[in-house]
Parts: structure tokens; sequence; C-alpha cells
């Protein structure tokens, strides 16, 4: 076994970063994913560089650092989806497949003859998942979408900043990464579906949908209450102090998660009494008076550094923590032990090991695996119309002669 969707072929025309994270997370679970990329250009993000991943002495591989973050655990074909002979390849493939992810704009598959309602009838158990900027239906359907768009069409930027500054988006493209995320359990629940019922099913993820899904509790408070949540920095909608705060020697977090907490962190901060002020002995009042109690807490957290703030508050069980770098991020031993980097032998640098990210999914019985490095563009081509189509050489070669693949 190499995790819970081994023996699952999935057909993935995907590209950029949506799709493309929802492909790898069946991979890294044992899916067989072909991924289907354009003769002579492929996935849009080999060209987003550099950065490039480089060899052990330092030499830049020509494969993008963006490609290689969401294409692990998958083999890639090229293939014209334009002409009659690369459609009938792709019916050929998907016949053999479980499931297909697409994120071509709505409809773009239809012209090609690889349309859900085109495919079905042959393919009755084949799960069936598009990935767009606005879904299948309603007035933007035809729309494209990208990820800062929808990350401000969707709410996201609105509170996302600080109060007197602009709206900021998120620093790794959130939607994408959601909708990509979202995408994977739809295919997971449409697998249990079928395994139930023998019938496949068609899965409409909408990036716009997913990321209003992402507003979560401040979605909720704007229902609840009729006004738009303001943009509070770092600080948290609903929790009071839970925010970043300057120290003498840089910046913490400090997570006051309940009342308890906030006695014990005014106790170990020296300032008990606001702990019995009236204005903040317990949450709502402390909501009430964030900006009192935080001007108030301001000074005191910048009277001494990090460290003192960390260590103490821990052995009092107050939640406060470091804002690390990526690079300290990496280094962080909690973070180390998990295995979160990894790293695979990679073709285009000779066989020397290109750094990847870890899936954090920990299964007892059926754990995420790491069987193939991110590909170059077509390399299993000829593997997988082999193997799966029972084609020659020749016949391969004559395709690729004619611009098929």
């Amino acid at each position: 076994m190499t995790g819970p969707l081994h023996g699952l072929r999935v057909f993935d025309l995907t590209r950029i970063l949506a799709g493309p994270t929802c492909t790898q997370i069946l991979g890294d679970l044992g899916a067989d994913v072909i991924k289907v990329e354009r003769p002579g250009a492929g996935d849009d993000t080999r060209r987003f560089a550099p950065p490039f991943l480089k060899d052990r002495a330092g030499t830049e591989s020509g494969e993008s650092a963006y490609f290689a973050s969401s294409n692990r655990n998958k083999r890639s074909i090229t293939l014209d989806l334009t002409g009659a002979e690369g459609q009938d390849l792709a019916r050929r493939l998907i016949a053999q497949s479980d499931i297909l992810v697409e994120n071509f704009k709505h409809g773009g598959l239809t012209k090609y003859g690889l349309g859900y309602e085109q495919l079905k009838a042959d393919c009755p158990g084949l799960v069936y998942c598009s990935i767009t900027g606005f879904g299948q239906t309603g007035p933007y359907a035809a729309k494209p979408g990208y990820d800062v768009l929808i990350q401000g069409m969707g709410g996201f930027m609105s509170i996302t900043g600080e109060p007197d500054g602009a709206p900021q988006k998120a620093g790794v493209p959130i939607a994408d990464l959601m909708a990509g995320m979202y995408a994977a359990v739809a295919i997971n629940a449409a697998l249990r579906h079928r395994e139930a019922t023998g019938a496949g099913q068609y899965i409409d993820i909408g990036m716009l949908d997913t990321q209003v899904a992402t507003l979560s509790i401040q979605g909720l408070n704007y229902l609840a209450t009729g006004q738009a949540p303001p943009r509070l920095g770092n600080a948290h909608p609903n929790i009071v102090p839970y925010q970043t705060f300057a120290t003498a020697d840089g910046d913490i977090i400090l997570a006051v998660g309940n009342d308890g907490q906030f006695q014990r962190f005014c106790a170990f901060a020296g300032v008990p009494e606001l702990a019995e002020d009236e204005r903040f002995r317990g949450n709502g009042e402390r909501l009430r008076h964030r900006a009192e109690l935080t001007a108030l807490l301001t000074p005191v957290v910048a009277a001494q550094p990090s460290r003192y703030w960390i260590e103490g508050l821990e052995a009092h069980n107050v939640s406060c923590g470091p804002i690390n770098t990526i690079e300290q991020a990496f280094a962080d031993p909690q973070i180390a032990a998990r295995g979160m980097r990894i790293e695979m032998p990679h073709p285009a640098l000779g066989g020397d090991p290109a750094p990847l990210i870890a899936s954090p999914i920990r299964m007892s019985e059926t754990p995420a695996s790491y069987r193939r490095a991110p590909p170059t563009l077509g390399q299993h081509t000829d593997e997988v119309l082999g193997e799966l189509l029972g084609l020659g050489a020749a016949e391969i070669e004559a395709l690729r002669g004619r611009g098929v693949i």
C-alpha cells in the first residue's frame, strides 16, 4: 500500500495552483496522477521563475520552484487537446481513470468533447471535478478567476491589513490553495459515494465560493450583526488580548484565550490590577474596551525582551510565541521533528535532491507517500502511453512527429 487512494488514477487537466494543489493532495494519498500538459509549453508555472531548483553545486536547473510546490507525485505527459487525435487519446486515457480534475474556463473542455456530459455515458463511474473562478452557474461563470481578484471580491482583503492601512492580500495565494483543498475533500467524498453506489458524479468548485466559506468567523460576525467587520491588523475580532505586541527586542504574539489565562498573564506581567478592573474582567468587557487595554499593555510588553515573555508565559500556561521568518520556521525544532521539509531526487538536478514541503496529513495506517519528484515536461509521455494504451515506440514517435504529443 502507498496510501488510501492507491490503485486510483487521476487524469489531471489542471495548471497554475488551485487544481495542481488538489491533485498533489490526491497524489500524496496514493493516487496515480497523470498530469496533461501542452506540448512545448507545459503548465504556465514552469515559467513563474526565478527562483529555480538548484543542484548540490548551486547550478540552476530550469525547473521553477513554483511548479515544484504543487506537482509532486505526478507523471507528466504532453498532449495537444486541440486536435482530433489528441482528443481521442485523452478519451482513451480518461476511460482508464477514476477521477478527472480540470480548471479550464467555464465550458472550455466541452469544445474538445471532454465535458462531463460528453463523457459520463461511457464513463459512468468517473468523478469529474471542475475548479473555476466563479463556478459553473451565476452571472460571473464565464469570467476567468485569479487569486488576488478572488481575495478582493470575496471580502478577504477588506478584513486583512492594518486598521488605518490599505486592504491587503494574504502572503500566499490563499484563494487558490483553499479551492484546491475543498476540491480534494469533495473528490474523496464522491469516491465514497461511488464505492457505495457505483456512480460517479460532477463536482463544481468555484474559487469565489470557497473564499467566502473561508471568511468563517468574520463572515458570521457580519451575518449576525449586519455590520461589516473592520480591519484589525493582527488583532483577533472576538478575543482580547490576542494579537502581536512589540517587545524590547522584537515582536511576539500574545494569545490570551480565556479569562484564566488573562489573570495569569496580568500576574506575570506585574499588572494584576488589570485582571480585577471591571473593564477587563471578562472577554466581553475586554472586547468592548479593546483600545484601552491595548494601550495599557503596550508599554508593559515593550519593557522586556521577547524571550522573557515567551519562556515566562509558557511556564504560566499562557499562549505566547515568536513571529518567525520562513527560514526560522523551517529551523524550528517542532517543524523539523514533524518532517515538514523533505527531499526527493530530481531528474533535472542529475539525481540531486530537490527540497519540498511535506504533506501535513498524518495517518496511522495509510500515510502520505512521496514516490515521484515534480516531473519535467513530458517526462512520462512514452511510459504512460505504452503502459495504459499499449502503444509501441514507433506509434509514439509518429504521434510526436505530428505534434500530437
